[in-house]
């Protein structure tokens, strides 16, 4: 048996090796397995021993017998003469190991053992998939394409040994994904499902942006500089407000970099998207004004009443670019500073008292 033992855990080891699964996890639901299977064909009862020892190429399947002077429960005991043919040295009270041949807990013991390995593979593998993912929650991974669905635009990608669904919502508006492309993708969240677990992986997201600033810029890796807040349209604008917690480092320098060219890289990587850095300032006025850019601003009026609106004034000839295009730049502001932002121009209010008094009527 010892040659067949040896087969039997070059077997396990290969699977380990292969799938990544201890082996010692293996031979646990493999021995469970046995167990279940050789007791039901011994009378249920709680006797059995599965020793595997794959260093020494041992794997046995033992009933444990208790030597008595007359037998009540013979799955269980045995006369001292029966004890003899197994062990010489037994005596009244000893526990007898009797070693059964495989054919005698028969296929139904290996038929449990092969599911059992299957369903410890599964189950590993959704162990091993959820523990990948749950490392990479709220971070920035590369993925590489597999597959683009033809009808939803859906693209399957796969980082280490993980596979997920980036959704054509969760893609760049106008960004055009190929099999093979390896893509930058932040993961959302993870969540374990009926089908395994599942990470929820977006292109769209803030979080997606804050990342690559991180791993572009080393002083706000290293918490000199703090992103204090993001507001996005992916695709096509981004704001990023930002900190520095040294007087002799520009924040907005540093996201910037020489020439542009830390910015530069991130523009690149998301597709041309603009990107507005901002300096982040604790008075509302200051923010507020600093997040309506590329703008200026001539004043901000804060409401009083704490309902977190306030009223800007900008020159009238940058006006539509303190609103944007169909109102994005106003509207990522907002966003930006969690403040209802209510802008007019200098010289006065548009669409207000332009309209000529009414003539009183004559009598």
């Amino acid at each position: 048996m010892s040659n067949a033992n040896a087969e039997f855990f070059e077997a396990l080891r290969l699977l380990e090796k292969e799938k990544g699964i201890p082996i010692d996890y293996l031979m646990e639901k493999i021995r469970a397995a046995i167990v279940i299977a050789v007791r039901r064909d011994f009378g249920g009862k709680d006797n059995i021993m599965v020793a595997m020892d794959p260093d020494k190429n041992i794997f046995s399947v033992s009933l444990i017998k208790t030597v008595v002077e007359q037998v009540k429960d013979p799955d269980t005991e045995l006369t001292p003469d029966e004890a003899r043919r197994y062990s010489k040295k037994a005596v009244l009270g000893d526990s007898v190991e009797i070693k059964l041949e495989t054919k005698q807990f028969g296929r139904i013991a290996a038929q449990t053992a092969k599911h059992v390995i299957r369903q410890g593979i599964r189950e590993a593998e959704r162990g091993q998939q959820l523990q990948e993912f749950q490392r990479r929650n709220q971070e920035l991974v590369t993925a590489v394409v597999t597959r683009v669905d033809p009808k939803t635009g859906a693209a399957t990608v796969e980082f280490g040994k993980a596979e997920s669904v980036l959704p054509l919502s969760e893609q760049i508006s106008g960004e055009v994904i190929r099999e093979g492309d390896r893509i930058k993708v932040f993961v959302v969240d993870v969540r374990e499902g009926d089908k395994g677990p599942r990470a929820l992986i977006s292109r769209t997201h803030p979080g997606l942006v804050k990342r690559l600033f991180e791993m572009e810029v080393p002083e706000i890796f290293n918490g000199v500089v703090e992103i204090k807040a993001i507001s996005r349209e992916a695709g096509s604008r981004t704001k990023l407000a930002v900190f520095s917690h040294d007087e002799n480092v520009d924040a907005v320098g540093a996201c910037i970099g020489a020439r542009g060219a830390r910015v530069a890289n991130i523009v690149e990587e998301l597709g041309g998207e603009k990107i507005d850095i901002i300096e982040y300032s604790e008075k509302p006025e200051e923010f507020i004004a600093a997040a309506l850019a590329p703008s200026k601003v001539v004043s901000v009026e804060v409401d009083e009443g704490g309902a977190h609106s306030c009223r800007v004034r900008v020159p009238d000839s940058q006006l539509s670019l303190a609103i944007g295009n169909k109102g994005q730049n106003a509207r990522l502001a907002a966003k930006l500073t969690g403040w209802k932002i209510d802008i007019r121009p200098e010289s006065g209010f548009y669409g207000e008292e332009t309209e000529e008094p009414e003539e009183p009527e004559e009598e």
